[in-house]
C-alpha cells in the first residue's frame, strides 16, 4: 500500500526495520522489560534505547526473555553527553554490550552534537568519540553508526575526519515540527530520518485535524501520525508502556493518507513549540 516499507535500507546495505519501540523515560526494571516484551511479542523488531535514558540492562533482559532470536531485533543505543573522547567511548561501548548482555548492537549513536562539557572543544571530542566508534565496527560490536540532533555544521564537521559515514540522523520530528533544513541536509549526506517524539510528547493528541483524520480512516491519532511519518520517509520512534498502545502503534500499514490528508497534517504550524538549540543546551 502506497511506497511505505517495513524495512529500510540504510547506506551501508544493512535494513532497518521502519518502526522502532522509543524507551526514553521507560523507567529501568521491570517496567522497561514489561515494555520491551510487550512491543517485541506486538511486532516490533527495533527497540530504541541510550545509555542517558539508563535502561539498558531492562532492554536486554527483555530482548533474552522474548523468544525471538538476537539476530531478528534490531538494537540502537546512543553515547551518553558526560563521555567523549577515544578512551572513554571504548569503555562507554563495552559497557553498554554488558548491560544489553549482546555481543553487538546494530547501531550505535552520537547522541547530541555539543554535550555542555564539552562545549569548547565539541569537534575535536565527537571526532575522537567517533574513531573509537568506528573501531567497534572493526571488531564486530557495532554494525552501523549513526547521530542524533546534529546539524548541518556539526554533519560536516564529522565528516571531515570520519571514515565510517553515519547511516541516520535521529531528529524530533512530527506534524508541525519538521525541521526541514535539517531533513534536507542529512538526506544529502546519505542518511535516513529517525524520528523520536512522534506525537509531540503528546500534544498532537489534541490536534482537531489529526483526530478528524483519525476519524475518517477508524484510527487513532497516534497511528495517523505514526502513518505521515512513514509516508514522509521517516522511521518513527513511537514509546508507550500501554499494552493496547503498543500494539495500536505498529497497526498501520493497512491503510493510506491521501495527498489531501497528507497536506492537511503538512500545513500544522506551531502545534508543538520546540525550538531545542542543539549548540546550547545543558546537558
Amino acid at each position: 500500500m502506497s511506497n511505505v516499507l517495513k524495512h529500510y535500507t540504510l547506506s551501508n546495505g544493512i535494513q532497518i526495520p521502519s518502526i522502532g519501540f522509543g524507551t526514553f523515560q521507560v523507567e529501568e526494571g521491570p517496567g522497561a522489560v514489561d515494555a520491551v516484551k510487550e512491543a517485541i511479542q506486538a511486532g516490533y523488531r527495533h527497540i530504541d534505547t541510550a545509555q542517558g535514558y539508563g535502561n539498558e540492562q531492562g532492554v536486554g533482559r527483555a530482548v533474552k526473555a522474548s523468544g525471538v532470536a538476537r539476530e531478528e531485533i534490531y538494537i540502537t543505543s546512543k553515547l551518553t553527553n558526560q563521555i567523549r573522547g577515544y578512551e572513554e567511548t571504548k569503555k562507554a561501548i563495552d559497557h553498554s554490550l554488558k548491560l544489553l548482555d549482546t555481543d553487538y548492537m546494530d547501531l550505535f549513536l552520537l547522541h547530541w552534537p555539543v554535550p555542555s562539557a564539552f562545549k569548547n572543544d565539541w569537534a575535536k571530542q565527537n571526532a575522537e568519540s567517533w574513531r573509537a566508534m568506528e573501531e567497534a565496527v572493526d571488531a564486530g560490536k557495532i554494525r552501523s553508526l549513526g547521530i542524533s540532533n546534529f546539524h548541518k555544521k556539526h554533519i560536516d564537521e564529522l565528516l571531515k575526519t570520519a571514515r565510517i559515514k553515519p547511516v541516520v540522523n535521529q531528529i524530533r520530528l512530527c506534524p508541525g515540527d519538521t525541521q526541514d533544513e535539517v531533513v534536507k541536509d542529512s538526506r544529502a549526506a546519505g542518511m535516513i530520518l529517525e524520528a523520536y517524539s512522534p506525537f509531540g510528547t503528546g500534544k498532537l493528541f489534541d490536534v482537531d485535524a489529526l483526530n478528524d483524520l483519525a476519524k475518517k480512516h477508524g484510527k487513532t491519532p497516534a497511528q495517523i501520525a505514526i502513518r505521515w511519518s512513514l509516508q514522509m520517509g521517516f522511521l518513527p520512534l513511537p514509546k508507550s508502556v500501554t499494552p493496547t498502545r503498543i500494539k495500536e502503534n505498529i497497526q498501520v500499514f493497512d491503510f493510506e493518507l491521501t495527498e489531501n490528508d497528507m497536506a492537511a497534517i503538512n500545513a500544522l504550524d506551531g502545534v508543538i513549540g520546540y525550538s531545542q538549540d542543539p549548540d546550547n543546551i545543558s546537558w
